[in-house]
């Protein structure tokens, strides 16, 4: 997907190793014209693997597999996994998982760890960042949970929490440094790192 081209921008092609919608939006608010591009790889978690730890090897992973096959390009890779005392919740896939990943965070204070890779395979570049959003959530319901679900539908989102639509409303507190990263992008963190990487920003 290509966006309207910014003529400020930087001589390297700019990839978006992500098929999320979501990040998708949120890059495009840096008006860098950019193509997008899934990246090909398992994310199963490692055993004892500490939630941002994970995030962060896959979020290398993605721009490194995305990275070799555009050698020219500076791009981006991410993942966000939430972490229920130590423990990662992924996205569930499903409503019963999702209602099981609700009903164990209710009441609870998750941390959403999101993290950020910025490759470019031909100058060298590599530099990652972590952005970590402690999420209290309030001691929901069952109805709640299964209202929520039913209307947001958000099997594709980490921990089920579709913070940008209805899932608001399962809050009690976000803190945060970088507004977007509940999201899926930390875009202050992104911008940063493109501007390490050679790319001219607003």
């Amino acid at each position: 997907m290509s966006l309207d081209a910014n003529p400020a921008a930087g001589a390297r092609p700019l990839v978006l190793g992500s098929t999320s919608p979501y990040r998708r939006e949120l890059l495009a608010r840096l008006r860098l014209p950019f193509t997008t591009d899934a990246p090909r790889v398992d994310e199963t978690p490692q055993p004892g693997e500490a939630p941002a730890a994970l995030a962060r090897r896959l979020a290398l992973a993605k721009a490194r597999e995305v990275a070799a096959r555009h050698p020219q390009a500076v791009v981006i890779g991410s993942d966000q996994v939430a972490d229920l005392a130590g423990q990662p919740l992924g996205k569930p896939g499903t409503h019963d998982r999702a209602v099981a990943q609700l009903r164990a965070m209710r009441g609870q204070t998750v941390i959403f760890q999101t993290a950020l890779t910025v490759v470019c395979a031909d100058s060298g570049f590599e530099q990652s960042d972590l952005a970590a959003v402690e999420v209290r959530f309030r001691d929901l319901a069952d109805d709640e949970i299964e209202r929520y679900l039913r209307a947001e539908q958000p099997y594709d989102c980490a921990g089920s929490a579709k913070s940008e639509g209805l899932g608001i409303a399962l809050l009690d507190a976000i803190h945060s440094d970088d507004p977007t990263a509940l999201v899926g992008l930390p875009l202050i963190r992104t911008a940063r790192l493109l501007r390490a990487a050679g790319l001219r920003l607003p």
